[in-house]
């Protein structure tokens, strides 16, 4: 497989970025005058692809079956990743959690689970407020390592274009140790076990673990004794995705592929445009609508039916399945209310879209003593009335998007370990949002197959 190399930055079919700029881009960098910013993407258009079209289309295939409601989606990973989290236990731990994640889902519902990472690229960020005030000190907000520092000082808080190149090295170390984890014996689902070892057996949900894998053990013994055996048992595939924000990284990474004369995003399989810059007539969108990657869209509790309904006309005007995905984030005490009439909308449309619950962003707020937090409660609700919404359209509740690391962070509040207020101080390490940790991913797991193995029923 080839792709051009567009060293001119003319993708044939692709807006130029003088032209997504002239539409105003929502939640970009204040970038530095100077020549940097020009020079990072002149080089990045020369760099290989991070990722294969062929692999991209395989993804679409995948999500296609999603769509016909014959697959579930998993997908995962940090709410924002940093350079320094770029180490092989860090994304040994991630990948771990979602195999766990994966055969919970696929044993107890019996169905076949795709599994995506928020991985190798989701490194920018949106933010509500472009400043961020500490003690009377106002610096410019966060907006991801791919754009400035975390450290809240002057000089760390200034973008800085040089972070592109940071975007792109770091992206491809984590897809080279994850396709290595995949395919080279770490996936295989004959470690079900291994995975756990040093989980804690003594909790409820490390022991119903325990005994699900017993019982895929069992089953692949049979299934060897009587001589069937497969490699499909020892590798998994693995797609990378992230929030295409930063428009300049995006496009410097667009190429034609040789085999379609297509363009693709090539920074990873599938990309997805966010509630605060899905405008129809915005950059983002016009950007995302002339790829060839699968897409995805946030969708939050103000979105009309009527809007959802152009956004498929203008994303997926073939009506080509696996295309599209709508990822809603409507809240615990939204989504019965919001859900519904866009299911209604998009079923009547006609156009095959996947749907995926994101059942984090909703449900974010802060605590009396200053951490950001989301309540497993409200987790599980959201995802209850996702599913309550699809049994009560008949539409397949295509999958599942959240914010998690394999780490015992203390970040969510409650789940089996009852983390409360008190407990933040202990491990909060996320660089933006609070994420699940190991536990509360792998309980949730085992509530959403059960609903899903009443919604295959």
């Amino acid at each position: 497989m080839q792709f051009a190399m567009l060293g001119s930055g003319v993708v044939p079919g692709v807006p130029s970025l003088d032209e997504l700029r002239a539409l105003k881009p929502l939640q970009q960098p204040e970038w530095p005058a100077g020549d940097a910013l020009e020079q990072v993407i002149g080089e990045l258009r020369t760099l290989p692809p991070l990722v294969f079209a062929g692999e991209c289309d395989d993804l679409r295939d995948k999500i296609g079956a999603v769509a016909r409601g014959e697959a579930f989606l998993l997908q995962g990973g940090d709410c924002a990743e940093t350079f320094a989290g770029v180490t092989a236990e860090n994304i040994r731990a991630k990948l771990r959690v979602l195999l766990q994640m994966s055969v919970v889902l696929q044993y107890a519902a019996s169905v076949p689970v795709v599994k995506v990472g928020r991985i190798a690229g989701q490194y920018a960020k949106p933010r509500s407020s472009g400043s961020e005030t500490r003690d009377g000190v106002t610096l410019p907000a966060y907006r991801g390592d791919a754009v400035n520092g975390l450290e809240f000082t002057e000089a760390s808080r200034i973008p800085d274009p040089q972070r592109l190149r940071g975007v792109y090295n770091a992206a491809a170390a984590t897809l080279n140790l994850t396709r290595a984890f995949t395919t080279g014996g770490y996936a295989d689902l004959h470690q079900v076990h291994a995975w756990n070892t040093d989980f804690v057996r003594s909790s409820p949900v490390g022991q119903r673990y325990e005994q699900l894998a017993g019982e895929i053990e069992r089953a692949l013994a049979f299934m060897r004794a009587c001589g069937a055996t497969s490699d499909e048992f020892r590798t998994v595939d693995f797609y990378a995705s992230h929030e295409a924000l930063i428009l300049e990284y995006e496009h410097a990474l667009t190429r034609i592929d040789s085999r379609t004369e297509q363009p693709y995003d090539v920074s990873a399989h599938m990309l997805w445009v966010g509630e605060r810059t899905r405008q129809l007539d915005g950059a983002h969108v016009e950007f995302l609508a002339t790829l060839s990657n699968p897409l995805g869209v946030k969708v939050g509790p103000t979105t009309e039916p009527d809007y959802i309904r152009a956004l498929i006309d203008k994303l997926n005007p073939k009506g080509e399945e696996g295309r599209l995905t709508f990822i809603t984030r409507m809240g615990a005490g939204k989504i019965r209310e919001g859900l519904p009439p866009l299911l209604e909308a998009v079923r009547d449309h006609g156009s095959p879209v996947a749907w995926v619950c994101d059942p984090m962003h909703g449900n974010t707020y802060e605590t009396p003593n200053g951490y950001k937090t989301r309540n497993f409660d409200d987790v599980i609700t959201e995802v209850e009335g996702f599913f309550d919404a699809h049994e009560q359209i008949g539409t397949w509740p295509g999958g599942l998007h959240i914010e998690l690391t394999g780490d015992d962070v203390t970040e969510c509040l409650g789940g089996g370990e009852d983390l409360v207020a008190e407990d933040l101080v202990n491990r909060y390490e996320t660089a933006c949002d609070p994420r699940l940790n190991r536990h509360q991913s792998l309980e949730l797991a085992f509530l959403v197959a059960e609903r899903l193995r009443a919604a295959r029923a």
